[in-house]
């Protein structure tokens, strides 16, 4: 196939961005479409000019290092991952608008490179547990139902890449919240601080510049691990919950 890509360029954070064009041609339907790239920036760099900029790092869409929003659309035309996405998705003569996340909390880096260093800070407020050292308990110690089990494993497959924040009109990152928190929510270990969990994590994820959730849905609709939009329910009963009780972390 030949394809026209109209790629965002961006030199750093304080510059300005454009969007430029390129011709892409013999490119295989096979190809992923970061492989795709890869063949667009070989081709610069023979030519002497500055390779585009993007995430990545497995390719086997497991990191979430990879994304970036393709016509209009965060990761493209198919529930997966950027690097999980191949060139049979699209026709011969194509024309594809390739553009980093949009959000004020995602600052551009370069290109199509993007600082998601709000989500650490999210897990860092209070994604975690507090464990006694010592030695390890039986495996069947604590018992989980395995309808938690189920809901705690589905919100645990979130990898973190931004997807749902790029897709939401509100740039809200609430989808993200809500599986760290629920993911620790279902289980006994996550008990202690459930309260607090919740409170802080929700107080960091506002004080890093997203925007609100409205529950629109666009989030759940391109996660390419398919977190569940009840998931936000969730989430906001566990921080109505603690406000009620006044455990405020």
């Amino acid at each position: 196939m030949n394809i026209t890509l109209r790629v965002w360029r961006q030199k750093s954070r304080g510059d300005e961005g454009r969007m430029v064009t390129y011709q892409v041609e013999d490119v295989s339907p096979d190809m992923s479409f970061l492989e795709m790239l890869d063949v667009l920036n070989e081709k610069l760099t023979l030519e002497g000019h500055e390779p585009v900029a993007f995430d990545h790092d497995c390719r086997e869409g497991i990191c979430g290092a990879c994304g970036v929003v393709i016509n209009g659309v965060a990761h493209g035309p198919e529930t997966t991952t950027t690097c999980q996405l191949h060139m049979r998705s699209f026709k011969d003569g194509d024309v594809i608008d390739v553009e980093p996340w949009r959000a004020k909390a995602f600052p551009v880096i370069k290109d199509l490179v993007v600082d998601r260093g709000a989500f650490d800070r999210i897990i860092q407020a209070g994604g975690y547990i507090s464990a006694p050292t010592g030695t390890a308990p039986d495996a069947h110690a604590m018992p989980v139902p395995k309808a938690d089990a189920d809901r705690a494993f589905d919100a645990a497959t979130c990898i973190g890449c931004g997807a749902c924040v790029a897709a939401c009109p509100n740039a809200s990152g609430m989808l993200f919240t809500a599986a760290k928190v629920t993911h620790l929510g279902m289980l006994p270990q996550g008990q202690p601080e459930r309260a607090a969990r919740v409170v802080k994590m929700v107080n960091q994820h506002d004080e890093e510049d997203f925007g609100g959730c409205t529950n629109i849905g666009e989030c759940a609709a391109v996660c390419p691990k398919g977190i569940p939009l009840d998931t936000i329910s969730q989430l906001n009963r566990d921080l109505l919950g603690a406000l009620a009780s006044g455990d405020l972390g």
